[in-house]
């Protein structure tokens, strides 16, 4: 743990927390208040487990990412969900960077080593969060709860805390088990004088289904809790997820138990929403109605949550050229990320598609990349805006941060899984209503039925081109390329394998390395395959 820093920073008013190699103490900076007074207080626990949810949104403890969680990269590029999109989304056809920032532009050419410092952040961010949300958990045990002579009505509260917190970790592993294939792992009662064990991507997945199925019902109920908390749909949207990528991550496909996760999440009382595709990215997505489909979201703030990752990233970004920032409710743009022309190809009619999800900018831009540092050379994607629907702009009226929240899970995707795990023989479900689910989703985008497919047209093909349209920027490609076979050794996209029309990648490239300075701390790991 040397290289992450305090994990909590929430109560210095009233205490010191040190982080140290082998323990977290907490003194009373005075006599003001004890360890024991200070969690008789709701707010203490709920502070806590709000740290543990800020993890996935900001990258330090003051606003700016400032005082960055750890250490070796700067707090903004390691923002977790920014970290998280970069893996998903630079590696793959729907995002390329024109940056020089480091080995940034290794990740979409594919060209990556283990020495990858935004690789090796992300490694660190994913231990980070379980270790946070280890932390809660040693201090709200039920021996420490009698310890504190903490009440009744308190201790309701704190077993919610607890299951999320529990969920929170598992969504750590998850993302974990899914990029790297193994992890070092540390449960909450762990000896820090010994290196932690290492389990590999079946023993992960065998731990995150367990520990969903174990907190299930003590999860608030689907829609009852507080928007941005997750609850038990988000717990049935991660197990989806797991049991839909299980063929990747075990070797044994669970598709019908995909199916059932996904009956679930979709009884539960979520719509696709009635207004525009792009209100789902916009400043008030929290309150414009296309909340109706989120599952779970990141939630920002302009001047509350202020940090260079996130939705600020994917706004601030992607704009560049003759694009005009005050339209994206932002200062300036910071003329990075775009998209590739095979991409572009998933829209018919392509920059001028009916499809509504087609949100392409165009002007004095070039479809095809010649050289991946000009902004200019492919197209950029305008798919997030800090603009209300009134037309005005987020709270930060200086422009830096933005209010858009991230839709982490959404009905959309949900209804898309379904029909996937349906095609690839899943029980539970069926073809037709797979066609209902998918022409609801297209009816919103078209604005009529124009877009509608009959069941003939369904197949895994159109799905995981779907997918990119629906999804795109969403942080779901690089895991569909990979669950579809299509992410090294098949598709092939501009400057993937670091040439001009790309080519296919060595298959070990499915997993991301386990950082060379982790494997020299813990002669427990060791590189998961070959090739690196």
């Amino acid at each position: 743990m040397k290289i992450y820093k305090s994990i909590i920073f929430l109560f210095l008013g009233m205490l010191v927390f040190t982080a140290c190699e082998d323990a977290l103490t907490v003194e009373p900076r005075d006599n003001r208040v004890t360890e024991a007074e200070l969690f008789q207080d709701p707010a203490t626990y709920r502070g806590i487990i709000a740290k543990a949810y800020a993890g996935l949104a900001v990258g330090g403890q003051s606003g700016g990412d400032g005082d960055a969680d750890i250490s070796g990269i700067d707090g903004g590029f390691s923002n977790y969900l920014r970290l998280y999109w970069n893996m998903q989304e630079l590696t793959t056809d729907e995002a390329i960077i024109a940056w020089n920032d480091g080995t940034i532009k290794d990740l979409h050419g594919h060209v990556w080593t283990d020495g990858n410092e935004f690789i090796n952040a992300m490694f660190s961010r994913v231990n980070y969060q379980i270790a946070v949300c280890n932390e809660f958990l040693a201090l709200s045990t039920d021996a420490k709860l009698n310890e504190y002579n903490i009440p009744a009505d308190i201790r309701a509260d704190v077993v919610k805390y607890r299951a999320e917190a529990r969920f929170l970790r598992a969504y750590s592993y998850y993302h974990g088990m899914d990029l790297f294939g193994k992890l070092p792992f540390r449960d909450v009662n762990y000896d820090p004088a010994v290196l932690p064990e290492v389990k590999n991507r079946a023993e992960l997945f065998e731990f995150i289904e367990l520990e969903l199925l174990d907190i299930e019902d003590d999860m608030v109920d689907a829609r009852m809790n507080e928007y941005g908390r997750a609850d038990k749909a988000a717990l049935w949207m991660l197990l989806s997820k797991i049991y839909l990528n299980a063929e990747v991550y075990t070797g044994t496909e669970r598709n019908t138990d995909a199916i059932t996760q996904l009956n679930k999440v979709i009884s539960a009382g979520y719509s696709i929403p009635t207004v525009p595709y792009a209100y789902s990215f916009q400043a008030d997505n929290n309150r414009n109605g296309a909340e109706s489909e989120f599952i779970w979201t990141i939630n920002y703030d302009g001047l509350n949550t202020q940090t260079f990752g996130g939705t600020t990233y994917l706004t601030h970004a992607p704009v560049g050229g003759n694009m005009d920032p005050t339209e994206f409710g932002i200062n300036g743009g910071w003329g990075g990320i775009r998209t590739t022309p095979e991409f572009v190809e998933l829209f018919p009619g392509e920059e001028n598609s009916a499809d509504t999800r087609e949100t392409f900018f165009t002007d004095d831009q070039t479809k095809e990349i010649d050289d991946v540092g000009q902004f200019k050379d492919g197209f950029a994607i305008q798919k997030f805006k800090n603009i209300n629907v009134d037309g005005t702009a987020g709270v930060d009226q200086v422009g830096d941060f933005v209010d858009i929240d991230f839709p982490v899970f959404r009905l959309s995707d949900a209804y898309l899984m379904y029909a996937e795990a349906v095609l690839r023989g899943g029980s539970g479900g069926d073809l037709n209503t797979a066609e209902t689910y998918i022409n609801s989703i297209r009816e919103r985008a078209y604005g009529n039925t124009s877009g509608n497919v009959n069941a003939g047209q369904i197949d895994l093909d159109f799905i995981l081109d779907e997918r990119g349209r629906e999804l795109h920027w969403e942080s779901h490609r690089r895991q569909d390329l990979v669950r579809f076979g299509q992410f090294t050794t098949s598709k092939v996209w501009a400057w993937k394998g670091n040439v001009r029309n790309g080519t296919t990648t060595a298959a070990y490239r499915n997993v991301l390395p386990i950082p060379a300075q982790e494997l020299n701390q813990n002669p427990n790991l060791q590189p998961q395959n070959t090739g690196y």
